[in-house]
C-alpha cells in the first residue's frame, strides 16, 4: 500500500470542516482590526492575508490531527463511520501527511507576521493539536478546544503589535467559554458512545440536564466578558448593538436545544454560532473604524 492516497481537494475541505472555519476567524479579524486601530497603523493587505493563511493552516493541522487520532473512534460510532477516514476516502498517512504540511506552513507563514509570532508558533501548534488528545484524559476538554480557537484574537493583534495587551486577551477568554459552551450542545449527541468508550465529556458525566445548565453557564461568562472589553475598550453603540445580538443568538440556542430533545443540536452548533460570530465581529470592527 501507497504512503498516501490521491485525494480530491475538496475532500480535504470535508475533513477538517473548512466551513467550521467561520467560529474561529472572526475573532481573529476583531484581532488583527484592534491591533490596526489602537496602534494607529496603516492597513497592510499584505499582514490581513498571512494572518487569514495561519487561521487557515493553523485549523487545518488541528482539525486533521483530530479525524488522524480519532480515527479508531470514529469507525465505531454510528455518527461519524462516514467519515473522510473510516470511509477510506483518505487514508490515516494521506491525513498525517496533511497535517505535517500544514504545520510546517503555519510555522513559515508566522516567521513572515514577526520574531515573535515565530517563536510562540510551535507552542500554538502544541495547543491546538493537543486538545485531540484531552478527552482521553480530562472532562476539560472543552476548555481546551476553547483555549485552541481563542488563540485567533490574541494571535491576530500579536501580528499587528507583537505585544501582548489586555483587550485582546479578554476577547481570547471571551472565546474559550464561547466554544467550551457550544462545544458542550455538540457533545450531547455522543453521550453513551463516550460513556462506552471511556471517553471524558461533560455531557457524559454529567448527563443531558446539568451539561446543559453548565454549556448555559459557560456562555454567561462569554457575554460578561464581552460587556467587560466593551467597557475597557471604550467602545460606542455600535459594539452594543452587536453584543446584543450575540447574545440573542446565545440564547436562542440555548431554547432550541433541551434536555428531552436535541434533534435541534446542528442548527444551535453551527448555524447559530456562525451567525453569532460573524455578526458581531461586524459590529465590532465597525465601531472601532467609525468613532
Amino acid at each position: 500500500m501507497s504512503f498516501v492516497k490521491k485525494s480530491k481537494i475538496g475532500d480535504y475541505f470535508s475533513l477538517v470542516k473548512i466551513n467550521h472555519t467561520i467560529f474561529s476567524l472572526p475573532f481573529a479579524l476583531i484581532g488583527f482590526f484592534l491591533g490596526i486601530n489602537t496602534h494607529h497603523q496603516e492597513l497592510s493587505l499584505r499582514l490581513l492575508l498571512l494572518v487569514l493563511l495561519c487561521v487557515l493552516f493553523a485549523r487545518n493541522a488541528a482539525m486533521g490531527f483530530n479525524r488522524y487520532v480519532d480515527r479508531e473512534f470514529d469507525k465505531k460510532n454510528p455518527r461519524t463511520a462516514l467519515r473522510e477516514i473510516p470511509s477510506d476516502i483518505i487514508t490515516p498517512n494521506s491525513a498525517l501527511l496533511f497535517v505535517i504540511i500544514n504545520s510546517l506552513l503555519f510555522i513559515a507563514t508566522s516567521y513572515l507576521l514577526n520574531f515573535m509570532c515565530f517563536l510562540l508558533s510551535p507552542v500554538a501548534l502544541i495547543v491546538v493539536l493537543g486538545y485531540s488528545l484531552t478527552k482521553r484524559f480530562t472532562y476539560l476538554s472543552h476548555l481546551f478546544l476553547g483555549l485552541g480557537l481563542a488563540l485567533a484574537p490574541i494571535g491576530a493583534y500579536l501580528a499587528v503589535t507583537a505585544r501582548f495587551d489586555l483587550l485582546p486577551l479578554i476577547y481570547s477568554f471571551v472565546v474559550i467559554f464561547w466554544v467550551a459552551g457550544f462545544d458542550i450542545l455538540y457533545s450531547l449527541q455522543d453521550i453513551e458512545f463516550d460513556r462506552l468508550e471511556n471517553l471524558k465529556s461533560l455531557p457524559a458525566k454529567l448527563g443531558r440536564t446539568n451539561a446543559l445548565i453548565l454549556s448555559s453557564i459557560f456562555h454567561f461568562i462569554a457575554l460578561l466578558l464581552v460587556a467587560v472589553g466593551g467597557i475597557i475598550g471604550s467602545f460606542h453603540i455600535l459594539y452594543w448593538i452587536g453584543a446584543a445580538i450575540f447574545a440573542i443568538l446565545l440564547v436562542y440556542e440555548h431554547i432550541l436545544v433541551k434536555p428531552t430533545d436535541i434533534s435541534c443540536v446542528n442548527l444551535a452548533f453551527a448555524t447559530m454560532n456562525g451567525m453569532a460570530s460573524v455578526i458581531f465581529a461586524c459590529f465590532v470592527i465597525s465601531d472601532l473604524y467609525l468613532r
